[in-house]
């Protein structure tokens, strides 16, 4: 489960191989990610290459009927379980479609309960200092409006048995962990049919991770731009 994440800079993005920026503007977005936040993803482009732009975190099915509505269910749909993702309402046509993100990360947060209360550690991927964690995205449009919104959730795996993760969260609940991609696998991900895409959520418990506690940020939240 992953609420909170350290999203990778556009100066950073734009400046690796394979990836175009979707926008007319300079992009932007908050420097730390929670639900309904502004975040990078990376979504499928031409010939191979990888199209970069922002949606909202916490995914806003296409079937919503109104902005409040919408409001309401991205607030429980920023992870998507790998095992029933093909099935909720809420994510089965993006998925059905093929409709795959990547979201590109410094790091993510997850709270460690070993010393009896909540310390938020720091997961990082041990063999790059960039990666990107695998999702899905989808376009909504308010029918009063006619504004466009673009959302994404990210897909989670059973993690109990996961050196790292296996660690994180009370000790009473269910571990679970994002699929972390390390930059080339991202366009892997993205041209994925279904199957190969189970194959890769199936094989997040082998990624190695490294973790340390991070206290909370004590800066005011701003955004990071070029």
């Amino acid at each position: 489960m992953c609420t909170n994440y350290t999203p990778a800079t556009p100066t950073h993005l734009l400046a690796m191989e394979g990836i175009d920026w979707a926008g007319s503007v300079p992009p932007d977005w908050p420097i730390e990610t929670f639900p309904g936040y502004d975040a990078p993803i990376l979504l499928p482009g031409p010939q191979g290459r990888m199209v970069l732009q922002t949606g909202s975190y916490g995914l806003i099915p296409r079937w919503c009927k109104d902005r409040q509505q919408a409001m309401t269910i991205s607030r429980r749909t920023y992870n998507a379980r790998s095992e029933t993702v093909a099935d909720k309402p809420s994510y089965r046509q993006p998925w059905r479609e093929r409709r795959w993100a990547v979201a590109p990360m410094f790091d993510c947060f997850e709270p460690c309960w070993e010393t009896g209360r909540a310390v938020r550690w720091r997961i990082r991927l041990a063999d790059a200092p960039v990666f990107g964690a695998a999702g899905l995205h989808e376009r909504w449009t308010d029918p009063q409006t006619g504004e466009v919104c673009h959302s994404f959730t990210l897909l989670t795996v059973n993690a109990d048995s996961h050196p790292l993760m296996g660690r994180m969260h009370r000790p009473q609940e269910e571990k679970r962990m994002l699929l972390l991609l390390s930059p080339p696998a991202w366009s892997h991900w993205l041209q994925a049919d279904s199957e190969q895409a189970r194959v890769n959520l199936r094989a997040a418990l082998a990624t190695p991770l490294l973790g340390e506690p991070a206290p909370v940020r004590p800066e005011p939240q701003q955004s990071l731009g070029f």
